[in-house]
């Protein structure tokens, strides 16, 4: 199997071939913390961290790197209404950030440069531009020429003249062109600032990153990602100021990720639908959250509603049942057990339990190809649920609830390994979901009263009553479950 990758550079699938072989370098471009993050800010890092697992199983050493902008417009502007300093905003939110990416189980982030830490290798890459003529000074701000870049725009095929934002008007001069963008910034009574041959002042957006990057994964590295809002004009600046800089292409695949919108639309401040991580993970399980990004390919929009989030709920708990199916016949948990179908469909005493090893482990090379294609983590999760269903159909079929046999439950509980570690590709099935135990709390001794009436209704053939009283338990959105061994019950 060959890994392709979309490239927004060229708008093709390409074949990956890293740089260095064996050897993988990712920047994502991380939030400016001057609010409270949004589901939109999980997406990226969500999206990244399932690629680097997935290139670590490819057997890929993998460098990923998200930067935190801590100095910018909208710091400025927020400690301006607020009355909070601009360092106590940008600690306070990146706090939050970082909270929200370890309880989503992003945890394979490198390093979280700051640019507040990184003014010197930004000052010096202003340097490079300006000895090299592609950058001039006007009264204390620098900015890139964007005539000196013969292919700029190559990114979005964008007429120059239309790229303005992340600029502001010179103090007493002008600019050569109307696309040229700040690298650096005079600074204005109040603002943060630092040294700098121009003068004090503070970095552009775009140089900001092209330094970073450049710093901790070399003047080209391999993976740019970010949301297709930051195509332009930030990429295609970055691109500019840092290939005009090193002679170099700067990123060899560019990948970007679509938007989150609300309710249909997209979410942002101005709508009213801002939906912060922390409120969210509040509501929901963090695996769900990971799950409901995860169940749309990357490169299209993620449309975040009550009913979606109903789904992927319903959706994700048909795997944590099938879990403890497994567990509650076989008395070990598929979180920790080590059982490969590989090693047991050779060994197989029945027809039915090989054709059954085999189909799961064709599963397995169906989600390997999803994932192949471009990352494709809903083709991927489609193949789990194709799993999930084989390895209950199997149960069924072979009765293993009624009539365990030691052999058959081997293939099931190898089956529902196979689920855990191939989801674990995803950054899902990391542990079993929490729960409460039901006899250790007055709400469990409660159901068990209210599941030892309905059996008593049912054995009275008061079949009315027992339908009631489930009926009444699914509107507080508990199910009940009748097994061979007894009913059960769990919360949805």
């Amino acid at each position: 199997m060959t890994l392709r990758v979309y490239n927004t550079l060229t708008g093709e699938k390409e074949l990956f071939e890293p740089v260095e072989p064996g050897k993988v370098k990712i920047y994502l471009c991380g939030p400016t913390v001057y609010r409270y993050s949004h589901i939109g800010h999980a997406v990226g890092p969500v999206i990244f961290d399932t690629i680097k697992r997935y290139l670590a199983f490819k057997a890929y050493e993998v460098t990923w790197i998200v930067n935190i902008t801590d100095v910018d417009d909208k710091l400025i502007e927020e400690s301006a209404l607020t009355g909070e300093p601009i360092e106590a905003i940008a600690t306070r939110v990146t706090e939050d950030y970082l909270k929200a990416m370890r309880d989503l189980d992003v945890v394979g982030i490198d390093h979280l440069p700051k640019a507040t830490e990184h003014i010197g290798a930004i000052v010096t890459l202003i340097e490079r531009l300006v000895a090299a003529g592609a950058a001039y000074p006007v009264d204390g701000d620098v900015y890139f020429d964007i005539a000196k870049d013969a292919d700029y725009g190559k990114l979005t095929h964008r007429d120059p003249a239309e790229q303005t934002s992340g600029t502001r008007d010179l103090r007493g001069g002008s600019k050569r062109n109307p696309g040229d963008f700040a690298l650096w910034k005079a600074a204005k009574p109040g603002e943060p600032a630092w040294d700098s041959p121009w003068g004090k002042g503070r970095p552009g957006w775009h140089i900001e990153c092209s330094a970073m990057a450049m710093q901790y994964l070399g003047e080209t590295f391999d993976m740019h990602g970010g949301g297709m809002d930051l195509k332009f004009p930030h990429h295609e600046n970055e691109i500019a100021q840092s290939e005009t800089a090193t002679g170099k292409p700067f990123a060899k695949y560019w990948m970007h990720n679509g938007l989150t919108r609300i309710n249909t639309k997209k979410a942002s401040k101005s709508e009213g639908n801002v939906k912060l991580i922390h409120d969210l993970l509040e509501q929901f399980p963090p695996e769900t959250l990971r799950f409901f990004i995860l169940s749309t390919h990357y490169r299209r929009p993620i449309d975040f509603t009550d009913e979606a989030m109903e789904n992927t709920t319903k959706a994700i708990a048909t795997f944590h049942r099938l879990f403890e199916r497994v567990e509650r016949l076989a008395g070990s948990s598929p979180y920790t057990m080590d059982l490969r179908l590989e090693g047991l469909v050779n060994d197989a005493q029945s027809e039915a339990d090989r054709e059954y090893a085999q189909a799961a482990l064709g599963q397995k090379l169906a989600l390997l190809e999803r994932m192949d294609d471009d990352f494709n983590t809903a083709g991927a999760i489609a193949v789990l649920h194709d799993l999930a269903a084989l390895v209950n159909r199997f149960i069924d079929e072979q009765q293993l609830e009624t009539k365990p046999r030691p052999d058959g439950l081997n293939f099931a509980m190898a089956g529902a390994v196979m689920l855990v570690e191939l989801g674990r590709l995803l950054g899902l099935f990391l542990r079993p979901p929490k729960k409460a135990e039901p006899g250790d709390s007055l709400a469990g001794e409660l159901m068990q009263v209210l599941i030892t009436l309905r059996k008593e209704a049912r054995a009275s053939k008061n079949y009315a009553l027992g339908d009631r009283i489930r009926d009444l338990l699914a509107g507080l959105k508990i199910k009940l479950e009748d097994r061979p061994d007894g009913t059960g019950w769990r919360k949805e």
